[in-house]
């Protein structure tokens, strides 16, 4: 949510779970645009785990005074 937000600076934000070992990185790629009532933004996340890395892209959405999900996801085509 912090880096999709569409008031903040657009900047990637890191993130890890101590329980898992699970790490990773999230940004923005694009400003957001509304679709259907809902505020939309397209990102890059790369998930690091113990087994190794893997890059992804999609899109992620928020209804109004909702909570972000993810709409689409596929790995990274670079």
């Amino acid at each position: 949510a912090l880096a999709l937000d569409p008031q903040g600076n657009g900047a990637a934000v890191n993130w890890d779970n101590p329980e898992s070992g699970t790490k990773g990185v999230f940004a923005p790629v694009s400003g957001p645009e509304l679709r259907s009532d809902e505020i939309c933004r397209a990102f890059l996340s790369t998930l690091v785990l113990q087994t190794g890395s893997s890059k992804m892209q999609g899109t992620a959405c928020r209804p109004s005074g909702g909570e972000w999900s993810i709409k689409e996801i596929t790995p990274w085509k670079g």
